[in-house]
């Protein structure tokens, strides 16, 4: 297994950046002059960190999304009128920042404008989420709810959805990181002939490499877009650690979602 080193990420509240509990460990790089903007994972004699403009930024964030009372997984906020949104974004970022929030993790779909408005009016980072076929794609045309990451289509598609985000986001004010997945290794439930011939006991392991090689491919092309944010990955807990750090080279952090109780 690779040498990985790990940077904490505090927790506030119910739910905490990364999911339910999180700890962040990195592929370290090295450190170097940043750009205006840029935000990096940076490992020297110091130990590992990540900064946003050359300087320590200490993550204090919490998983955020926005369902009124009496909505249900197709509202969304972003499709509301401009006034709603604002008024929304007011109440909850300021409460988070009374707690001393400063990142939210939200799935994609928030607009580039709304990420700089809640960097701008309220000082928090947004850490932009794909999840990368956990819940299902629709490559095919039709919706499928278990995703196969051994399907040639599937990958492309869902790395041109990754890119597509990265073109329409990188740049953006109060951009921190890109996070690709949530516990998709909870998820290897497809059934293919690149693993059904496999023995019982090999199969999952195998379903691991075909996810986590995915990762990697995504997280470079990612890189080569836009190399002013880290990567990162949501995965459950420490499982397959050993098949990610083979196969999912191009990741900055390594993020896991712990439920230890």
């Amino acid at each position: 297994m690779s040498s990985v080193r790990s940077l904490a990420v505090r927790c506030l509240g119910v739910c905490a950046f990364l999911s339910a509990a999180a700890v962040a460990a990195v592929f370290p790089t090295a450190a170097r002059a940043q750009s205006p903007g840029e935000v990096r994972v940076v490992s020297d004699a110091t130990g590992v960190r990540l900064q946003v403009d050359g300087r320590d930024f200490f993550v204090k964030g919490v998983n955020w999304d926005y369902f009124p009372i009496g909505t249900n997984y197709s509202y969304s906020l972003w499709t509301q009128p401009d006034d709603m949104v604002s008024a929304a974004l007011d109440r909850e970022m300021g409460l988070l920042k009374v707690m001393g929030v400063n990142a939210i993790r939200v799935y994609n779909g928030i607009p580039a404008r709304w990420i700089k408005y809640i960097y701008e009016k309220h000082g928090i980072h947004t850490v932009l989420n794909h999840p990368l076929g956990r819940y299902g794609n629709s490559a095919s045309g039709t919706f499928v709810a278990q995703t196969d990451y051994s399907d040639a289509r599937t990958r492309a598609a869902l790395t041109a959805e990754v890119m597509a985000l990265v073109d329409e986001l990188k740049g953006t004010p109060g951009l921190l990181i890109w996070l690709l997945g949530n516990e998709n290794n909870y998820g290897l439930e497809w059934k293919s002939a690149a693993t059904e011939n496999l023995p019982v006991g090999e199969r999952q392991a195998a379903k691991a490499r075909f996810l986590y090689s995915l990762v990697g491919e995504v997280a470079r092309a990612i890189k080569a877009k836009d190399s002013a944010h880290p990567v990162a990955l949501a995965n459950g807990d420490i499982q397959y650690l050993d098949i990610i750090a083979q196969e999912a080279r191009g990741l900055d952090i390594f993020g896991s979602n712990v439920y230890r109780g």
